[in-house]
């Protein structure tokens, strides 16, 4: 049976800013808009069935982490915090603002699925497996979708489509799994097929509506939409019933991605793509330019970026940032009217809430003596 069209009325994008630079006059790149998805084209008849699964309003159902539900293993091939992170839940808020389960702005409007992202466009290349999250049989596949960031005129190419290449699993008692936006020509279970949880589905890809390269993995029970982290909904900015991962699986409020020396300043495709980094530059380079990719920041937070040289501190600035984004990046840096010093200089970038560090990275660049 074909895959059931994907349901959320927003697409897998992201609201990013661009960089700030203590260069003098450099162009920053513009930010992009979260755009409402148009509605999702009727299926025929004969997945009526499995078209519920996607199209039904979203609703939490009362006591939904009974007993039969499934325990749920990380559905792909990384570590959270190292080589992926969690960018979007559940969409717990009424009406047309948005929230997880917290109470935190890591979500958009109506989505009703996990988003687990990849951290370049680069790691997506590499290959990341996706694996079923639980026991069940495949009954619904989809692949031959190409890997292309979404804009608004691909729709017609998209043609309700919006989940990409994924798969369907019915874990049984009414409990189902669908794996969004997988690699084109990478997915490797049949309709039919029995799997366990761990069983390579494909990997990670950029299919469909999706303008980042990441799984979304929906949860629904009876047809309507659970999340995994509040399966009985959430309440005073939590959850109400246990979780249902196997493993558990922290709730990060934001984070660093990646950061990187350049001897420019990177714009926000390079950054995305995992192209904007060098681990050696020569001693007469132009710049040298640190840069940090951030998720999850608010309003208020800092980005703080470092530059050390062999020889002690070299340059250091503090970002507040205005506004709360899904995702953007900073930078640092310096114009270079003679050579650097060879060796080794480092790089610290920190992101900084209410005071606190909430996550930091670390990098380095050799500087070439020729």
């Amino acid at each position: 049976m074909p895959l059931p069209a994907f349901h959320p009325p927003a697409a897998c994008l992201q609201t990013v800013a661009s960089s700030a630079v203590s260069l003098p006059t450099v162009p920053q790149p513009s930010g992009l808009r979260i755009r409402r998805q148009r509605p999702v084209a009727p299926l025929p008849a004969r997945l009526l069935r499995l078209s519920l699964l996607s199209l039904l309003p979203f609703s939490l159902l009362p006591g939904a982490a009974e007993a039969e539900a499934p325990r749920l293993a990380l559905p792909l091939d990384c570590q959270p915090g190292r080589d992926c992170f969690l960018q979007n839940y559940v969409d717990h808020a009424p009406g047309p603002d948005a929230q997880d389960f917290t109470c935190g702005p890591l979500s958009y409007d109506d989505h009703r699925g996990t988003d687990f992202a990849l951290p370049s466009l680069a790691a997506m290349e590499a290959g990341v497996q996706v694996r079923a999250a639980a026991p069940g049989i495949v009954t619904g596949r989809r692949d031959g979708m190409i890997d292309r960031l979404y804009a608004p005129d691909e729709d017609a190419r998209i043609d309700g489509r919006d989940c990409g290449n994924g798969v369907v699993i019915d874990h049984g008692a009414g409990w189902v799994t669908q794996y969004c936006h997988m690699r084109q020509g990478s997915v490797v279970v049949r309709e039919g097929q029995e799997v366990t949880a761990g069983t390579p589905l494909g990997l990670v890809g950029l299919s469909g509506r999706s303008q980042f390269p990441h799984l979304h993995l929906s949860v629904r029970k009876d047809g309507a939409d659970v999340d995994p982290f509040a399966p009985d909904g959430a309440e005073t900015c939590g959850p109400r019933g246990a979780p249902l991962w196997s493993e558990p699986l922290d709730y990060v409020p934001g984070g660093l991605i990646s950061l990187g020396f350049l001897d420019a300043l990177p714009d926000f495709a390079q950054v995305r793509a995992g192209s904007a980094t060098r681990a050696s530059l020569p001693s007469d380079a132009p710049a040298l330019v640190l840069w940090a990719f951030a998720f999850g920041v608010r309003q208020g937070d800092v980005l703080r970026l470092d530059i050390r040289a062999p020889d002690g501190p070299w340059q250091s600035q503090d970002f507040t940032l205005d506004r709360t984004q899904a995702q953007l990046f900073r930078a640092t840096g310096k114009r270079l009217r003679q050579p650097l010093p060879p060796g080794l200089y480092t790089g610290r970038a920190a992101l900084i809430r209410d005071g606190e560090i909430l996550s930091q990275r670390t990098g380095a660049v050799q500087i070439r003596a020729d």
